[in-house]
């Protein structure tokens, strides 16, 4: 079977599956198990390759059935990124391309940029994949450009801040290219919805990454099930998180962009603003305009799993509890009027009606120090909440898990006597480790099934996560209807729903 010139790749690769079946060989079956034919594979741009984004890229690359053909980034150079330790990733670079000499000059700079991120990929592809005849890894800064030019791709993984993601998922998908996104689907609710709708309407293949990571709820589940607690009624989530400053005040400095940077790429759909470092990489976590709130970065991980097996669908109501700073002004104290950036603590109460046979339920999500009062049960066992856990609490009992569901318990310990020991607590994987959502989106991207982590399951999670950085905005209990995705009692929340695009940055025409 020939592929035409003018015939897109990814098409070929999702329609010719069944016939190639028939007319070709695959490469792996001549040539031993773990090779992958260069016409077998999945041709992938990585957009965004910050730190976060090349810690990610490691695993990747070592994937038979992915070839990542370029890379994408505003920031050409390694200058000015911050990481959550100063040598990690640079260690784990040199593990994975076994060049125990790699480096960026300097073993004091912290990797991160486009030109990092090709020779990356390329020395891998040379060193462990020579006899994949590959061509090279372009690069770009403009993704636009990228999806214009690379006729020979298949899919996108995009690993950017948080502001891009629902702007660079839609334009690629109107490319018919797979998607596979890191959290949040985007930091803006109706803009979160078009994704997940354009998804629907194209049959892309999405994988939305935290659901490699989400926990079994099988045991907690049959607990409730069985009345062990009674009759749920509340479910608390609570988190470190934050772990990167929280800035509650806009800089008036204005430094240099740094050279290689293209400021305005990274600003995407945003207002126009002054360059400044403490909006980028690591801390743009913490910004309305940037981020999502520690809920978008580790409230997916624990709680989607939970939605799902609950059916959880559209809280509501959902109010905010919340730090505040407070500043000098003329020998005068102010609180802040702050709608541009996170608390440094806070807690928020969904409130879910009643569904089926599932009784209404609160879900309570804590950050910044932030937990619930120590229960009678686990003094009885003189013990303390640790840093980040779930706890759910019925009418006749509690089960205490970690975070991420693992190792739940019926507390006090006393009454997990005679009850089954719930599954162990699930296998640490090593660095290198690939899951196996991402097999099963890659499978979708040959025309199979889409695989569990697919945008198409996400909106009630992506509905609640982005409700919750709106309520921690206005400052006020919210009051929302799901069918007019509209907040009916507070003018300036609804406002938050969506966003202003800047000129030829609106996802329905870019």
């Amino acid at each position: 079977m020939t592929v035409k010139s003018d015939q897109n790749r990814r098409t070929f690769l999702s329609t010719a599956a069944g016939a190639a079946a028939f007319t070709i060989v695959p490469r792996h079956v001549l040539g031993g198990p773990g090779i992958v034919a260069p016409s077998d594979k999945v041709t992938l741009a990585y957009i965004g390759v910050g730190t976060q984004g090349l810690r990610e890229m490691l695993p990747l690359l070592t994937v038979p059935d992915i070839q990542i053909i370029s890379v994408c980034d505003p920031n050409k150079n390694a200058a000015g990124y911050r990481d959550w330790s100063r040598d990690s990733l640079l260690k784990s670079i040199r593990r994975t391309l076994e060049r125990p000499d790699w480096a960026i000059g300097s073993d004091d700079v912290i990797p991160g940029g486009r030109d990092v991120a090709k020779d990356i990929v390329e020395t891998y592809y040379a060193n462990k994949r020579s006899g994949d005849k590959f061509k090279g890894c372009s690069s770009y800064a403009d993704f636009r450009e990228l999806l214009d030019k690379e006729k020979d791709l298949n899919a996108v993984k995009i690993m950017t801040p948080d502001h891009l993601h629902g702007v660079i998922s839609i334009a690629a998908m109107k490319k018919d290219k797979h998607v596979m996104l890191h959290k949040p689907i985007a930091n803006r609710l109706k803009e979160a919805r078009l994704v997940i709708d354009t998804a629907r309407e194209r049959g892309i293949a999405t994988h939305f990454l935290p659901w490699d990571t989400n926990g079994s709820m099988e045991p907690v589940l049959a607990w409730i099930q069985q009345g062990a607690i009674g009759t749920l009624k509340e479910i608390h989530n609570w988190t470190n998180r934050p772990v990167w400053p929280q800035y509650a005040t806009v800089p008036t400095d204005t430094p240099p962009v740094p050279d290689g940077f293209d400021w305005n790429l990274w600003l995407g759909p945003e207002a126009e603003r002054p360059y400044h470092p403490h909006y980028t990489n690591m801390v743009f976590r913490g910004w309305y305009d940037f981020g999502g709130g520690s809920m978008a970065d580790m409230g997916h991980y624990s709680l989607w799993s939970v939605f799902n097996a609950l059916e959880l669908s559209a809280p509501t109501s959902i109010e905010p509890m919340l730090s505040h700073q407070c500043v000098f002004r003329q020998d005068v104290s102010a609180t802040v009027k702050n709608n541009f950036s996170f608390p440094t603590a806070s807690s928020v109460r969904f409130r879910f009606a009643a569904r089926g046979q599932r009784p209404a339920v609160d879900l309570f999500w804590y950050e910044g120090g932030m937990r619930p009062v120590t229960p009678p049960e686990l003094e009885e066992d003189h013990k303390d909440f640790s840093a980040e856990g779930m706890m759910f609490v019925g009418d006749k009992g509690k089960i205490l898990a970690g975070f991420h569901i693992d190792n739940p318990r019926l507390i006090p310990e006393s009454r997990m006597r005679g009850v089954p020991e719930p599954p162990s607590a699930p296998v640490k994987h090593e660095p290198g480790w690939v899951s196996p959502g991402i097999h099963q989106w890659i499978a979708a991207c040959r025309g199979g099934p889409q695989s569990p982590g697919s945008f198409l399951n996400a909106w009630p999670i992506t509905e609640a996560v982005n409700l919750y950085a709106v309520a921690l905005r206005s400052r006020q209990k919210l009051l929302y209807d799901t069918e007019t995705m509209s907040i009916f009692n507070s003018t300036e929340a609804n406002g938050y729903l969506s966003r202003e695009y800047r000129n030829g940055w609106d996802p329905k025409s870019v």
